[in-house]
């Protein structure tokens, strides 16, 4: 059994209309600066995953999901040095609002085959292949 703590963390796979998938890049302040991501952020307690989606997209791009538009996809069971991240994926294609990069950090729109040219996150390169096969 691990004795590092367990940090549940929910994604979401934002995909346009051409078939797109959005991606975020950590800013300056935040551990692993400059590294790509999916959006999303830690579950708060007590919080379903489903809410934790839906308010950690709204604070980091301003738009508006409902929770019938979100479908879960998969999900990574991941060691860092001093966690272990269990990272849930949602992909999502219906939303109300602009996406705004709220907290300056800096979007694109990539293909799936083209994901693999960004330097992702470590929890979420398992996802690549996944989103390769659904999109």
């Amino acid at each position: 059994m691990s004795s590092k703590p367990l940090v549940s963390v929910v994604a979401c796979a934002l995909t346009d209309d051409d078939g797109r998938v959005l991606l975020a890049r950590r800013p300056a302040d935040k551990p692993m600066p400059g590294l790509w991501e999916f959006p999303g952020g830690k579950m708060e307690p007590d919080e379903t995953p489903e809410a934790a989606i839906i308010r950690e997209i709204r604070e980091e791009l301003g738009i508006s999901i409902r929770e019938r538009c979100l479908a879960p996809l998969t999900f990574v069971s991941y060691a860092y040095d001093d966690y272990h991240l269990l990272l849930l994926l949602f992909v999502c294609r219906r939303w109300e609002g602009e996406i705004t990069p709220v907290e300056g950090q800096e979007l694109k729109w990539v293909r799936p085959n083209r994901l693999r040219d960004f330097p992702l996150m470590p929890a979420d390169e398992p996802f690549i292949p996944v989103l390769q096969e659904w999109l």
